[in-house]
Formats: C-alpha cells, sequence, structure tokens
C-alpha cells in the first residue's frame, strides 16, 4: 500500500458539468451535491484519504441506473458504484471526480426460493436485513464481513467472513447476477441452475470486479438450511504458532468446522477491554460447529481434544445460542475494539491469505515484524482458509509513521505471495493494493486490462482501481 496509489486524476470538468445538469433535471431530490453528502460518499473506513465525487444520485430501479450510465458515457464522466461504504482499499473514492451511483434504494427482496435454497435480490440490500426476511424460512444466508454490508457491495469485492471455511465466500455464492455495462445495456450473466456449460463464466468476471465491469442491479445467490444444532466456544493457546498448527490439524483431519477464528494476545485484549469481557488476554481461537445435536458435541470434543495436544484450553464451549452471540458480537466488533488501544489513532486494516500449511509461519513472521517495528497492530483471521488481518494504529498526521506502516504492509503483502498466497484474501484491490497485483499475478495483470478496455473502452466504471497505473 502506498498513498501514491491514491493520486487524483485527470478531470473532465466540461462533462462533469453536463451531467450535473442532466441528473439533477432527471432525478431532483434524488440527485445531491452538498459538500457533506459527498464527503460521506468517499472513502471514510480507514487512513486512505477521501476523494469525493461531484454528486451523488439514487436510483430506483435498473432502468434508472442504464439512464446514469449512458449519461455518463455521452460526456466520459466517471461512475462510482456505491454499497454502504464499509470497503477498506478506497473502493468508493473518485480520484478523477464524477457521479457515485448510490445503490440503498435498490433494496428489495425479489424472490425466495427455498424449495430451491436460493434468493434474488437487489444490491441494496445488506446482510442483516437478508437475514431477517428468512428467519422464518428455516433459511439462511452466510456470508458475513465484519460490517453490515450490502450484498451488491459483497459481491463486488468478493467479500468473505466467518463461515467461509465452511460455507465459501461470494464467488461461490452468487449464481447469477444482473448488471448493467459501460454502454447502458443490461445483462444477465446466468440461470438459477446450480452448474452450466453455457459460455463463458460472466458471473465469476464480475464478482470481485469492484464494480470496474458493470454495475450490479440484482443477485441470485445460494441459501443454507439453519443447522439444527450450534455450539461454539473460545480456547486458549500458549502463542500463536500453537493456535495456528491446531487449526491446521483440524482441517488436515476433516472436522466440518463451519466458524474458526484467531484472535492474538494484542487483540484479545482489545476485544475485552471493548465489549466488557474476560477472556485469556493470550492468542485465543473462536470455533464454531454447525449439524445435529450428536454431530456438534463430538465435533467439539475432538477439537478439544487437538487443542491439548498444541498446549491449549481449557476450551469451554456452549450450545447456548445467547452465549455464542455475544461471542461472535465481540468477534465482529474486533475492528472498533482495535482502535482503544491507541485512541485518536486510525487504522490501516489490511489483509493477506496463504496456504493453510504456510499459516503458522506467516502470521509468526508477521508478529515478529511488528514487534522489531514497534508497532500497534493486533491480529485477527478468518484462519481457516488461511485468511488473517493486521490492524496497524498510526497518527496519521505524522508522515514517519505512515511510511513505516506502509512499509509494513508492503513486507506483509510480498511475505504472503512468497508463500504462495495472495496480498488480499477478501478486501480486495481498490486503490490501496495496486502496486502489489502485478508481484502477485505477473502477465495476467495485462490480460485483464484487455478485458478492461473491451468492457469499459470509455474508462468510466470505478476508474484508477485494482489495475495499476
Amino acid at each position: 500500500m502506498a498513498l501514491r496509489d491514491v493520486a487524483a486524476a485527470e478531470r473532465n470538468d466540461e462533462g462533469i458539468s453536463a451531467v450535473l445538469g442532466i441528473l439533477r433535471q432527471r432525478f431532483g431530490e434524488r440527485f445531491q451535491t452538498g459538500a457533506s453528502i459527498r464527503e460521506q460518499h468517499g472513502h471514510t473506513t480507514t487512513y486512505i484519504p477521501n476523494q469525493m465525487p461531484d454528486g451523488v444520485v439514487f436510483p430506483e430501479n435498473v432502468e434508472e441506473v442504464q439512464e446514469i450510465v449512458r449519461a455518463c458515457a455521452a460526456h466520459r464522466v466517471p461512475i462510482i458504484p456505491f454499497g454502504t461504504g464499509t470497503s477498506l482499499e478506497g473502493q468508493v473514492n473518485a480520484p478523477g471526480g464524477g457521479i457515485s451511483l448510490d445503490m440503498s434504494r435498490m433494496n428489495r427482496i425479489l424472490a425466495v426460493n427455498a424449495e430451491d435454497l436460493d434468493c434474488v435480490v437487489e444490491p441494496g440490500v445488506t446482510r442483516e436485513e437478508l437475514n431477517t426476511h428468512l428467519r422464518d424460512t428455516g433459511l439462511f444466508f452466510p456470508i458475513d464481513p465484519g460490517a453490515n454490508a450490502s450484498l451488491g457491495g459483497m459481491a463486488s469485492t468478493r467479500a468473505s467472513g466467518t463461515n467461509a471455511v465452511r460455507y465459501g465466500t461470494m464467488r461461490e455464492n452468487v449464481l447469477a447476477l444482473t448488471a448493467v455495462t459501460a454502454d447502458g445495456r443490461a445483462i444477465t450473466t446466468a440461470s438459477r441452475a446450480r452448474k452450466s456449460s453455457a459460455g463463458y463464466d460472466l458471473t465469476r468476471l464480475l464478482v470481485g470486479s469492484e464494480g470496474t465491469l458493470g454495475i450490479i442491479t440484482s443477485l441470485t445467490l445460494k441459501l443454507y438450511g439453519i443447522p439444527q444444532a450450534i455450539s461454539g466456544g473460545v480456547c486458549p493457546f500458549p502463542s500463536v504458532e500453537a493456535a495456528c498448527n491446531a487449526v491446521i490439524m483440524t482441517i488436515q483431519m476433516g472436522i466440518p468446522i463451519a466458524r474458526i477464528e484467531l484472535a492474538n494476545g494484542l487483540q484479545m485484549r482489545a476485544i475485552n477491554q471493548y465489549s466488557h469481557l474476560d477472556y485469556p488476554e493470550s492468542p485465543c481461537l473462536f470455533v464454531e460447529f454447525h449439524g445435529s445435536e450428536a454431530g456438534v458435541a463430538e465435533q467439539a470434543e475432538t477439537f478439544g481434544e487437538i487443542a491439548t495436544e498444541y498446549g491449549g484450553g481449557p476450551f469451554l464451549w456452549t450450545g447456548v445460542a445467547e452465549e455464542r452471540a455475544k461471542l461472535w458480537k465481540a468477534r465482529h466488533d474486533a475492528y472498533w475494539a482495535s482502535l482503544t488501544l491507541r485512541p485518536g489513532a486510525k487504522g490501516l486494516s489490511t489483509d493477506v491469505c496463504v496456504p493453510i500449511s504456510r499459516l503458522a509461519e506467516c502470521i509468526a513472521e508477521t508478529e515478529a515484524d511488528i514487534a522489531r517495528t514497534g508497532l500497534i497492530a493486533p491480529i485477527v483471521g478468518h484462519v481457516g482458509d488461511g485468511n488473517f488481518h493486521t490492524l496497524v494504529l498510526m497518527d496519521t498526521n505524522d508522515p514517519k509513521e505512515i511510511e513505516q506502516a506502509e512499509e509494513f504492509v508492503g513486507r506483509l503483502n510480498m511475505r504472503a505471495i512468497a508463500m504462495g498466497g495472495t496480498c488480499t484474501g477478501e478486501h480486495g484491490v481498490g486503490q490501496g493494493k495496486k502496486g502489489f497485483l502485478r508481484h502477485e499475478l505477473g502477465e495476467a495483470v495485462d490480460v485483464m486490462r484487455s478485458i478492461k478496455t473491451a468492457l469499459d473502452p470509455l474508462d468510466i466504471l470505478n476508474p484508477g482501481k485494482v489495475l495499476p497505473s
């Protein structure tokens, strides 16, 4: 990560002025140009500087999205899709100005096909809204990033979460989608069928494209039956390495674990402080099992034996829903908890992912790097699939601290890539990770650029993101 990748781009002031007039006349109060709302629609989540759009429009259906795109295409004005603004790598910034397309009013659940275990939703529906709607059907949608993100935004960044080790990421759970292309066409990428050999896989192309290839207007998602029984708990370990080795053993033994999350000692201190809990302030694994009453009890017992083998424990687990909710609320609040470790500081949140066999080594080297540089940077991760996060706390008014933090993130990214991993497991590339994409993928980046040019020749769809300059 480097602030140079967040530089302003050349503006098309004449085109922007024309589009502002068109949208103001067409959408009235659903088009806003006030400084406050424009700032809210630039990047606000981490230390990456805010780059405001010139206007914010709130479409309510796919036809309106098409109108907006056609107007912007006619005048070569950038369009930046916006869900809830919780992305972490500058995905919603407007480096060359333009129009923020706020999808929050496209928030209808269009269909729930309970027999087929799928549903169709508009992009502004959040994951919590969908699960509230599904509550009486016996079904749920499992992807749960830390924030209550919109499902369109989650698809755009190929989001993940604590359940990914069992249920996969957005990549595995989007069956089909509809999208508006850069020339204003509305396309459907697939049917509701669970498998198909018909043509190119445009669904997978658009999932994870961060709004640079098309604007998602609906999603067909997989659903799952709510398990008969759920149990979970927290297990302390003497070291991060011991905890990671327990994770590796658990996965390799084929235990069908639903969630297995790591928090290092510093992160546990922050969790206790923020959520008023009294967990051990040593590295801990948060785990959860789904299945039958007998199955989850057996799985918990086996995990407890593995933990003991690596010096962990005691593993205290529960099937009481209220206790489990408290546990996972604390885990999901880890970001906000971390900020209490250095009041007034801002967080640089970053993530990498490595093959599970290299996980212990990668985290141990990262902790040693943090200690050498004197950073305050707790670690938390979805370690069941080799993915972990660090949140570097820093004074953003101190250029030396920013430089130190960015150098650390650079070393972390290159460490993961060298171990056969990736510079981002779920945050996406946006502006913050552009400088590492070629290190990871080499000449494949040129193929990506060719696809971008073919689908968006005017470069109006979220320009300045994903591809290196």
